[in-house]
C-alpha cells in the first residue's frame, strides 16, 4: 500500500527528534529512489560527490519528489568557499540537505550561510588509516573524544550527524545529550534515524556482507542469473540464424506476388 508522501523539511525533522526511529536509505539510482518512495522510506541520501553522480542528481530528485533527499559533498573539500559553493549547486538541483564529513570549521561555514547540514561521527571509512576498519568509542578516551566531536558539529551548526559503528549503548546515550538528529549506520536502534545503503539492503555485491548490515534480497545472485539468461539467449539466437530457424514465416513481411512480378517488369520495360 502507497502512503501519502508529505516531503519533510529540516523543522519537521527536528520537530520529530525522540518520537520515532526514521528509515533511511542510501540510493544509487532512479529506480531505487522511486521505489524507495513508494515503500515509504522517509529519508534518502545519494551520491554527490563528483561529476558523475553530480549529472544525475536532479533524475533522482525527480525519481522521488516526495523525498528529503541529502547529497553527500566530495571528501577533501579545500575552503569553506568551496564547500559553500557545493553546498548550493546541491541545494539548487533540489536536495534538501548535504552530507559533510569534513571538520567542524568547514561545516560552520556552510551551516553560516543557513545551508542544512549532516556531519560525521564515529567510523569515518576515508579515514580508516588512523583507525583501521572498527568499531570507535569502546573505551573512554574514544567516547569522551566522540561527545566533543558531536558538540564540535553541533555548534557548528549541523542539523545531523551520521554516527557510524559506535556501540549502541553509547549512540543512544550521546542521542539524548545532543539537539542534533543522530544517524545511525551500525550504530543500533537508539538514534533518530536507521541507516543503511541501498547495495547492502539489496544484497546488491559479492563481498561479505557488513555485521551491521541486512540483506532483504541476493541482487547479486539475480544479477549473475540473468547474465547466464542473456548468454543462453544469444546462443539460441545464432543457433536459430545457422539453421535457418529465424526469421520464421510469423517475423517476414509479406508482399503481394502480383506485385512484386509487376515491379519485376517494370524494370524491363
Amino acid at each position: 500500500m502507497i502512503r501519502p508522501r508529505k516531503k519533510y523539511t529540516v523543522h519537521d525533522l527536528r520537530k520529530l527528534k525522540g518520537k520515532r526511529c526514521l528509515t533511511h536509505i542510501h540510493v544509487k539510482s532512479p529506480e531505487e529512489a522511486t521505489a524507495a518512495e513508494i515503500a515509504g522510506v522517509d529519508l534518502m541520501s545519494c551520491s554527490f560527490d563528483s561529476p558523475e553522480s553530480q549529472s544525475r542528481f536532479s533524475a533522482l530528485v525527480e525519481a522521488a519528489p516526495g523525498s528529503f533527499l541529502s547529497g553527500a559533498t566530495p571528501h577533501g573539500l579545500a575552503s569553506q568557499e568551496e564547500a559553500i559553493r557545493v553546498g548550493f549547486q546541491a541545494l539548487e538541483l533540489g536536495a534538501s540537505s548535504v552530507y559533510c564529513s569534513a571538520s567542524p570549521w568547514m561545516i560552520e561555514g556552510m551551516a553560516r550561510e543557513g545551508i542544512p547540514v549532516v556531519g560525521h561521527l564515529g567510523l569515518v571509512p576515508r579515514h580508516v588509516t588512523w583507525t583501521n576498519y572498527r568499531a570507535i568509542g569502546k573505551t573512554v578516551e574514544e567516547a569522551k573524544g566522540l561527545y566533543q566531536k558531536m558538540k564540535d558539529l553541533e555548534n557548528a551548526g549541523a542539523y545531523a550527524a551520521e554516527i557510524e559503528c559506535v556501540p549502541h549503548q553509547l549512540a543512544t546515550w550521546l542521542c539524548r545529550e545532543t539537539s542534533m538528529l543522530l544517524m545511525s549506520l551500525g550504530s543500533g536502534s537508539g538514534c533518530d534515524t536507521q541507516f543503511l545503503f541501498s547495495d547492502d539492503i539489496l544484497g546488491d555485491y559479492d563481498e561479505r556482507l557488513p555485521r551491521h548490515a541486512k540483506a532483504y534480497r541476493d541482487f547479486a545472485e539475480e544479477h549473475r542469473r540473468l547474465q547466464e539468461e542473456r548468454i543462453s539467449a544469444f546462443g539460441e539466437y545464432i543457433a536459430d540464424v545457422q539453421k535457418g530457424a529465424f526469421p520464421a514465416e510469423g517475423h517476414l513481411i509479406e508482399m503481394d506476388p502480383a506485385v512484386l512480378e509487376d515491379f519485376r517488369e517494370s524494370l524491363n520495360s
